[in-house]
């Protein structure tokens, strides 16, 4: 399971194994972060943040760091189906 989180709230959780190839706009404060979901994985694909940290991440690895935009406060990481999003802990 993968989720996306805005400020601590999971706004999607997803099984990348039986989600279709999608994108999904995110905003914060009218700002936008463009997320792509295909037979790759999940990444930022766009964001209109200023230092661009997030597409350069580049798809989420598994054993790997998650990705994060912090100047849109969203985290893209693997969780479980049955987690609780705490913002201070991750």
């Amino acid at each position: 399971m993968v989720e996306i989180v805005q400020d601590g709230i999971a706004l999607h959780q997803l099984d990348l194994e039986r989600t279709e190839v999608q994108t999904i706009e995110i905003e914060y404060n009218g700002h936008v972060n463009t997320v792509q979901i295909d037979e790759n994985g999940i990444r930022v694909l766009r964001a209109d943040c200023p230092d661009q940290t997030c597409v350069s991440m580049g798809y989420l690895k598994e054993n790997g760091l998650p990705i994060v935009c912090l100047p849109n406060h969203l985290v893209i990481q693997y969780g479980s189906e049955n987690s609780e999003v705490d913002a201070v802990a991750r």
